[in-house]
């Protein structure tokens, strides 16, 4: 029989880098084929597309999927496991594959998805990785902006779980095969310790937690864990119980349309002040800056903007900018819309 695929559960709260750290490791790939499932917020895909521009090689157009549902752990029959097949089925099948949570998922249901009947004999899971805001967590706060997580909760219309952030966070950190420590370039030493000490007594014996800036650790230390966490559920209690609906119409996004900027650094200061005038929860996409060859990537939680340029612009692509609107039912667009392309 051949040998089954392994898959990596990347888990981790808004915000605390989770795509960050998987375009790190498939731009250091080492010759692995990846294919990649995502499970983004909303319809808009913007999250697919940063991590389309990954590397030559490493991941084609074919493999990366994105469940745009809702919540991966509450749409696994209707969403999941027909994905799965589908890899699973391929002529060449991939080497590994990495899966991105949303934010709000329970890993625990998604780990144990892997062993439906359908998929149990082809794949499993080399690891589940938790990446956890450091700055955020040594301040008190389970992600940079918490009521943006409960809001965005609240967004999705698949969710049937209504779990208190802290709880969500317990579950993440107890499913987790690696703790990831993010932005520990924002911490000083001492806080980078302590707060390495205190996830190590909220995990499981044994769970490796390892500090990182940007996302960026050597893919050997990510990949090929051989955990088999499909197997091991009884070490992974989690916290959340019960499963309870919640109204979701509070809530809406939309995108914006432009042409090039002029300056990226204006522009992101004009996000922020758009951002604080209008209450938004997130704002994320792409934008052309005047006179730069590559494309400048930009997301924002809360009042934070990061910035970077993740790839040339190919010949005859239209050089625009083109965001996504994250906010509670009522939003102005026009308003938005007009601030925006100012």
């Amino acid at each position: 029989m051949p040998a089954k695929i392994p898959a990596t559960v990347v888990t981790g709260f808004l915000g605390a880098g989770k795509t960050t750290l998987i375009r790190h490791m498939l731009q250091n790939a080492g010759g692995r084929k990846i294919a990649l499932i995502i499970n983004e917020f909303g319809t808009l895909g913007v999250d697919g597309d940063i991590l389309r521009g990954c590397g030559d090689g490493v991941c084609a157009e074919e493999d990366v999927v994105e469940l745009s549902n809702g919540c991966i752990c509450c749409t696994v029959a209707e969403d999941f496991i027909p994905t799965m097949e589908k890899l699973l089925t391929r002529a060449k099948a991939p080497d590994h594959i990495v899966i991105e949570t949303s934010g709000l998922a329970l890993p625990q249901p998604l780990v144990q998805a892997f062993r439906w009947p359908e998929i149990r004999t082809k794949v499993t899971v080399d690891s589940v990785i938790t990446v956890v805001d450091g700055k955020a967590v040594t301040e008190g706060r389970f992600a940079h902006d918490t009521g943006a997580v409960a809001r965005q909760r609240a967004a999705d219309e698949t969710l049937d779980h209504e779990t208190p952030l802290s709880e969500l966070f317990e579950d993440q950190v107890a499913c987790a095969d690696m703790i990831v420590v993010n932005k520990t370039d924002l911490l000083t030493q001492d806080e980078t310790t302590k707060l390495i000490d205190r996830l190590k007594g909220k995990s499981r014996s044994g769970v490796q937690v390892v500090r990182a800036s940007m996302g960026m650790l050597p893919v050997d230390v990510l990949l090929g864990q051989g955990i088999g966490a499909e197997h091991d559920m009884d070490t992974r209690p989690a916290v959340h119980l019960h499963h309870d609906h919640e109204d979701h119409d509070e809530f809406e996004s939309f995108v914006v349309n432009r042409g090039e900027v002029a300056d990226q650094n204006a522009f992101a200061e004009q996000v922020i002040a758009v951002i604080r005038a209008h209450d938004i929860l997130r704002l994320k996409g792409f934008a052309a800056v005047a006179g730069k060859p590559m494309r400048l990537t930009l997301q924002a939680v809360g009042p934070r903007v990061d910035t970077c340029f993740d790839r040339l612009f190919a010949a005859g692509e239209p050089r625009g900018t083109r965001l996504v609107v994250i906010g509670q039912t009522g939003l102005d667009h026009a308003a938005i819309k007009a601030a925006l392309r100012a």
